[in-house]
């Protein structure tokens, strides 16, 4: 199969993209999009799923058509429909079209991921479409993976759009009458999304365990642990993710101890966590240092943590009794860098 998969955005195309993924399918994404109007809002979708893309290895096509003036015509006569008669069908008509020409046998869309969209019509238009082209429609239905993908593109910092993409739909967006909201879940019932939230930790002592998969010796946790904020991220009542951070100066804290438990690793959770933080302490502090392996800056570096301070040599060998070891990594020297709490992005 040589699948070509038409994509609105990089939100919508994170759980299709997995998904497909773990079937063995590795789609090609194109973008072909001339109903998002207005031309910064199809710039800033654009762009976050060039970014997107990248950063996953995916291979992706981008055709260019910022189409506002032949989406109005084409709609203006019947409004209430525009969806069916001609977001849907301009799109997948076009990610047909060059499919065929390029070699595709296959095509699909993201939209099928969303319960806001028409997904029968979406399924049979586009079993149409392949049929006059001579591909095959790859039917899936994406939907109970919606919340998923959805939190998964807000952990990764995603651009997260506000409406569905034309003009018309934006301006309903304002009234609060928007019907493709409305009705458009057609009695798909969206599974609700489990409350993320941080919370100051009082029981330091209960989370030692977990505090050891990143420092594993007691003696220097409980060194900085007694004076320090410990903050735990959750899911509902269920433990993610927890920080110590120890204030150092009337103006300034350290990052002492981070960590994820192992089954929620590689989620983005720390980056959410170590967000909400530096957040709430812009409000009294100016500084944020963290000391750190050679291994961890680049992660470090981007969260903002982007001034180098200094290094402690032997730092690992002076404090430990064991080798402490980060990946292929011994660990020796400890290097410390900072973060301006004050700059807008925090």
């Amino acid at each position: 199969m040589k699948l070509l998969m038409h994509t609105c955005c990089a939100p919508c195309s994170v759980y299709c993209i997995d998904s497909l993924r773990e079937e063995g399918i590795e789609p090609t994404i194109y973008w072909f999009n001339p109903n998002i109007h207005p031309y910064m809002e199809y710039k800033a979708r654009r762009d976050c799923l060039k970014e997107y893309t990248k950063s996953i290895e995916i291979e992706a096509i981008f055709e260019e058509e910022y189409g506002l003036d032949k989406f109005c015509e084409n709609v203006i006569g019947d409004l209430k429909n525009r969806c069916s008669n001609y977001c849907y069908k301009v799109r997948l008509e076009q990610t047909a079209k060059y499919a065929k020409e390029k070699g595709y046998d296959t095509f699909t869309t993201t939209l099928l991921v969303s319960p806001y969209q028409k997904h029968e019509e979406l399924k049979a238009l586009g079993e149409e479409i392949a049929k006059k082209y001579g591909l095959t429609f790859l039917y899936r239905d994406f939907r109970p993976g919606f919340r998923e993908g959805q939190t998964k593109a807000r952990e990764l910092g995603l651009y997260m759009q506000k409406y569905c993409g034309c003009v018309f739909s934006e301006e309903m967006r304002y009234y609060n009458r928007n019907p493709i909201q409305a009705r458009a879940t057609n009695g798909y019932e969206i599974p609700k999304e489990p409350r993320m939230q941080v919370k100051k930790i009082e029981n330091k002592e209960d989370y030692i365990d977990l505090l050891l998969e990143a420092d594993p010796s007691k003696d220097m946790i409980h060194k900085y642990l007694n004076d320090s904020d410990v903050y735990a991220l959750k899911k509902e009542d269920e433990l993610i993710s927890i920080a110590v951070i120890l204030p150092i100066s009337r103006k300034t804290l350290e990052l002492k101890n981070i960590v994820t438990k192992e089954n929620y690793r590689n989620k983005g959770y720390a980056k959410t966590l170590l967000k909400s933080l530096c957040g709430n302490y812009k409000q009294k502090y100016d500084r944020m240092l963290v000391g750190t392996t050679e291994n961890n800056i680049p992660f470090y570096v981007k969260q903002g943590f982007d001034k180098y301070e200094k290094t402690i040599k032997n730092y690992f060998i002076d404090n430990y009794d064991e080798e402490i070891i980060d990946g292929d990594l011994v660990c020796t020297d400890m290097y410390y860098y900072s973060k301006d709490l004050k700059k807008n992005k925090s």
